[in-house]
């Protein structure tokens, strides 16, 4: 038995959100797909890439997909039929990625650890699951983000241009990669659901977060850490980044470029059969 057999906690519930923003996406639109987590790249269905990648990761014991629609479900056989062989759970989406988010976590046990992502991680791999989650458990938080050093990112492919969030001393990307580890982890999902209906009304969001720290975020005055502790603190949570060492993790297909350049990176691998 290994050191990593030995620390690991109980299995993580994986949820996939899969659903749309709005009626009209435009990868999926400018693509001819019926969805955008059934945009396939490299062949393959986004959706099915990250489904599989979960179910290869030692680390989740059971995975629930948010999404697609029905209609948009019974037109992909692959995906019936994981439901129907129990290798995943479906519920339908609500009407955004955080309602989505939060009413899913509701269905789950308050106690089991849960890795959220979305079904545009094209390129997720089991290795980074792994790594992603086992970081989680030993950061001693309730809430970890993943992300990558952005100049990691830019090394390893040059010339593409990935949002950075920056901080003194730093800039990272996203990985749409969160570990929520314990009940009070839960009131991220609250919060993100009222600041997402909020995005229109920048005075409330203002409200919600704080000007000083919201300030101090866009004047680049405090570090990650800082900045974590300070919406720690207004949450009433513990937050802790996981920094990544896979500079893959941080591409998400969101446009037609962002495609072409999952499918370059994917033409470097060897794709394993579905489990």
């Amino acid at each position: 038995m290994t050191d990593q057999e030995i620390d690991r906690g109980p299995a993580f519930a994986a949820l996939v959100l899969a659903g749309e923003r709005g009626p009209h996406d435009p990868l999926a639109e400018a693509l001819g797909a019926s969805c955008k987590a059934l945009v396939p790249v490299g062949g393959t269905p986004m959706v099915l890439r990250v489904l599989d990648a979960l179910a290869r990761g030692i680390e989740v014991g059971s995975i629930l997909l948010s999404g697609p629609a029905r209609a948009q479900l019974e037109g992909n056989p692959r995906l019936w039929e994981g439901i129907a062989a129990g290798r995943w759970d479906w519920r339908p989406p609500e009407a955004t990625p955080s309602t989505s988010a939060y009413a899913a976590l509701q269905s789950l046990p308050p106690t089991a650890p849960v890795l959220l992502t979305t079904a545009d991680h094209a390129l997720l791999r089991a290795e980074v699951v792994d790594y992603f989650c086992a970081a989680a458990r030993r950061a001693g938080c309730d809430l970890a983000v993943a992300l990558v050093d952005h100049a990691r990112v830019i090394s390893a492919f040059p010339g593409v241009r990935r949002t950075a969030l920056r901080f003194r001393g730093g800039a990272y990307c996203g990985c749409n990669l969160y570990a929520f580890l314990t009940p009070e982890s839960r009131r991220a999902a609250e919060f993100w659901r009222t600041v997402e209906n909020d995005r229109k009304r920048p005075w409330r969001m203002v409200r919600k977060l704080g000007l000083v720290p919201l300030l101090a975020y866009l004047t680049k005055r405090h570090t990650l850490e800082e900045t974590l502790r300070v919406l720690s603190g207004r949450l009433g949570l513990r937050i802790a980044p996981v920094l990544l060492p896979f500079p893959d993790a941080a591409v998400d297909v969101d446009k037609p470029s962002d495609k072409v350049l999952a499918e370059q990176i994917l033409s470097t691998r060897v794709d394993l059969p579905p489990p």
